[in-house]
Parts: structure tokens; C-alpha cells; sequence
């Protein structure tokens, strides 16, 4: 498996190179937007905001600016609008599901409690907004205050289906659109906006590069190791949620395979989730999710077919690929 190091190592060497300055520039400027006169707002703040993440989607963001050929400012505020958003939605997700170890370190809501992270995430939401202004570019509003109302329409479609073992791929995948691949898309999207250039080609990239990032994330759910992942291992199982992995078993195995991944999901009982795990490897619903995942990255690469290639392309074309190949 992956070690934490290879992430840092991987993206500082390939996909940040070629805009070293730009994401210097947007780490500088999250850590400048993150002041405030209250001492919870920052300490809170700067517990996830620093905590080690990969910052992907503000990448995606520059990227696809600079692939563009972008030449203004406004990519840097955008990134980093991005980044707040995703990190209130980390900060009110631990808080839903009651988590205690993000990104290799406790959660703020197990330092300070579920309140605190609420209302601290809300404080990143309309630090993010007050950015946006800034920029004034109608689209790039648009574009961000949609994606922001689809992720909470996620998390609750999500709560929704937490102990139905009926939810099947396609409710799957709409969730995982909503929670995770429309940011993703945002993020491709607004960086082409501010080009003025082939924002629909971007958008199609960034839906399907979120796409095969939570797939592959879900997998590694089942197959990885807290060391690897920085966050607790099995956690969608124990919690009734039925991802890909175990979405392809329920639909494979025996009659009462099924009815035993059934109870585990209603009821969530501990007694039986190594069986559920070992039926969801047996299976072949890692093998089968994988290739979902695959699929999804070359459908991000197939939409850059038709941006001239360039050095950003080249990153934006590995990063698709990384996204699965993390697995491996």
C-alpha cells in the first residue's frame, strides 16, 4: 500500500511542479483568510486547513487555469474558495458521522467538541463567499454556489440511505457526485471560466477525476490501512453504507451471503463485519470497482482531448491516472 510520504513526495515532484509559485501562492493566501478575532474560528481552522491534506481540488483549480492559458490573478482566490469550502464540509461530515481521525490526527470535533466544528465550518462557508466576491465573475459565483447546495443535498440523500441494503449503483453514484465529484468539477470548471476557454471539456474532466477518486477511496475502505489512508479503516460498513464494493457483493453472492450483508447493514452488527469484508474481497467487488474507477479516469483524460497539450495538460492527464493507480 501507499505510504502517507509517497503523497507528499508524488504530488511535490509531479503535479505541483509545474505551478510551484501559483500553489505557494494559495497555501499563502489560506493562511492569511483563515484570521479572525476569535481565537476558537482560528485554532479550529488552522487544525484541518493544515493538517496535512493534499489540496487537490485547488490544484485543479490552477491547472486547468493555467492549461488554458489563464493570465490573471483571480485563480488564486478561487483556489483557495475551494479549499474552504471542501474543508467546512470535512469539519460538518466528522461531525455526521461521528469521526475521530482525519488526515492522520484526531478530528476537531473529538478535540472540541461537535459544536465547535459546526459552527467553525460555517465561519469557512461564508469565508469562502466573501472571497468569491472578490472575484465578481457571475459564472465562477454560480458555479460554486451550485456545486455547494448539490454537496448538502448529498450528505443528506446519503443519511438517507445509511441502513438500506437496496441502494444500488446508480443511487451510489449519484451520492458520490453530489458529496465528492462536483467540487472536483467546480474546481476544473471555474479555473476554465476565468480562461474563458473550454469550460465544458474541464467540467466533464473534473466530474469524472471526483468520481474515480471516491470510488477508489471507497475501496480502499475495505483493502487499506489506517497509516495509508490517515482516517479509520472500515468505517462505511460499520456506519450502514452501501458502497460499490459492497453494492457488486450484495448483488453476487448467495442467497444467505446476501441475507447475512443485509442484517450487518440494517442492524450494523459488529459480530459479523470481518465476514461482510471477507464476502465483499470474495466477491470480486474491489476487482469490479476498480475497473468503475479505471473507467472514470479515462473518461476524465478523454475530456482533455481536445485542450492543445501543454505542461498542465500533462499534469491533469497523470493526476486522473494517479487517482486510481494510488490503489496499486
Amino acid at each position: 500500500m501507499v505510504h502517507p510520504i509517497f503523497w507528499l513526495v508524488f504530488l511535490a515532484h509531479s503535479f505541483q511542479h509545474s505551478v510551484k509559485d501559483e500553489f505557494g501562492a494559495v497555501n499563502h493566501l489560506i493562511g492569511a483568510r483563515l484570521n479572525s478575532n476569535v481565537d476558537l474560528v482560528e485554532n479550529v481552522g488552522d487544525h484541518i486547513v493544515n493538517a496535512g491534506g493534499k489540496r487537490l481540488r485547488p490544484l485543479v483549480v490552477i491547472l486547468s487555469a493555467m492549461a488554458n492559458d489563464y493570465r490573471g490573478e483571480d485563480h488564486i482566490i478561487a483556489a483557495a474558495v475551494i479549499e474552504f469550502i471542501h474543508t467546512a464540509t470535512l469539519l460538518h461530515d466528522d461531525v455526521v458521522d461521528g469521526s475521530s481521525l482525519r488526515r492522520g490526527r484526531n478530528t476537531a470535533n473529538s478535540l472540541w467538541g461537535n459544536s465547535s466544528s459546526v459552527l467553525v465550518g460555517d465561519f469557512l462557508y461564508s469565508r469562502a463567499f466573501q472571497m468569491l466576491v472578490e472575484i465578481g465573475n457571475i459564472s465562477v459565483m454560480s458555479s460554486i454556489a451550485n456545486a455547494s447546495n448539490l454537496i448538502s443535498e448529498g450528505e443528506v440523500q446519503q443519511l438517507s440511505y445509511v441502513g438500506n441494503p437496496d441502494v444500488d449503483e446508480l443511487m451510489y453514484l449519484e451520492v458520490i457526485y453530489k458529496k465528492t465529484a462536483v467540487l472536483y468539477e467546480a474546481s476544473a470548471s471555474i479555473g476554465a471560466m476565468l480562461a474563458d476557454c473550454q469550460t465544458k471539456a474541464m467540467e466533464d474532466y473534473g466530474r469524472h477525476l471526483g468520481l474515480a477518486f471516491q470510488i477508489t477511496d471507497d475501496i480502499l475502505d475495505y483493502r487499506g490501512q489506517v497509516d495509508t489512508l490517515g482516517k479509520n479503516i472500515g468505517s462505511d460498513l460499520r456506519d450502514g453504507k452501501m458502497t460499490l464494493p459492497l453494492i457488486y457483493a450484495h448483488g453476487s453472492v448467495s442467497a444467505s451471503d446476501k441475507a447475512l450483508i443485509r442484517e450487518v447493514v440494517i442492524k450494523r452488527q459488529k459480530k459479523n463485519m470481518i465476514e461482510v469484508r471477507e464476502l465483499v474481497k470474495s466477491s470480486g467487488g474491489l476487482e469490479y470497482s476498480l475497473e468503475v474507477a479505471r473507467k472514470q479516469a479515462m473518461l476524465a483524460q478523454d475530456a482533455l482531448s481536445i485542450i492543445p497539450n501543454n505542461i498542465y495538460t500533462d499534469d491533469l492527464n497523470n493526476l486522473a491516472e494517479f487517482s486510481v493507480d494510488r490503489l496499486l
